[in-house]
């Protein structure tokens, strides 16, 4: 019984840290959607995210299975506790990809000059290094990794605010550009989303290994 168990738990780490691998690549090409405006990069975002959802599904399912057979305890059940709501957030931010490749597609068929363009260069490094580094600190179990995720979001909380700030000032110089600097916002937003998802990754990783959960705790202290 015991090893049939160790096999499970086994297959349901590689099944997650797939989902995770897959997410990161959707994240890459959002970004360099986000970058080239290429319409049929973002179409191909678009099209695949029913592979995410497939097996976010098959993920939540084998977790239940294990739950029902098993019914493990203390660490074991802290990691399938922390799987589910890894997977959730995982499923979440391929969603957010698509959002952007939606307002990258919109982007795309506007072809003349717009009076404001952000440049993103600075957040998209710093939510792709929060993504990375909490997948990383899930592979390796380090609750380092994953403390210095947690405390990177705020950064990636300030560049949005920033956007938020320039983008209602473009707004009000330029109404006429409106639909174009509103797409500009969301594409921030969404971005800012996957680094709140991944601080959530980070989090559950430190459930994980040190069973203290940090949601609504001072990580600074």
């Amino acid at each position: 019984m015991a090893k049939h168990f160790d096999r499970e738990l086994e297959k349901l780490k590689k099944k997650i840290l797939s989902l995770g691998a897959m997410v990161e690549e959707r994240v890459y090409l959002a970004i360099k959607a986000i970058e080239s405006r290429d319409p049929d990069l973002a179409q191909k975002i678009i099209r695949l995210d029913h592979e995410i959802d497939e097996t976010e599904v098959e993920v939540e399912e084998e977790c239940l299975k294990i739950l029902a057979l098993y019914q493990p305890v203390a660490i074991d059940l802290r990691f399938i506790v922390a799987v589910i709501k890894i997977n959730n957030d995982l499923e979440r931010i391929a969603d957010e990809a698509v959002n952007i490749a939606r307002g990258v597609s919109y982007l795309s068929r506007k072809k003349k000059i717009f009076y404001f363009d952000f440049d993103f260069s600075q957040m998209v490094e710093k939510t792709q290094s929060m993504l990375k580094g909490s997948l990383d600190a899930l592979v390796n179990l380090d609750t380092d990794l994953a403390f210095k995720v947690c405390i990177l979001d705020d950064e990636v909380d300030k560049i949005n605010g920033e956007v938020h700030r320039l983008v209602k000032d473009a707004i009000r110089d330029n109404p006429e550009q409106g639909e174009h600097l509103v797409n500009l916002l969301l594409i921030s937003r969404h971005l800012e989303r996957i680094a709140d998802h991944a601080t959530n990754i980070a989090e559950e990783v430190i459930y994980l290994i040190e069973g203290e959960i940090v949601r609504h705790g001072d990580l600074n202290s």
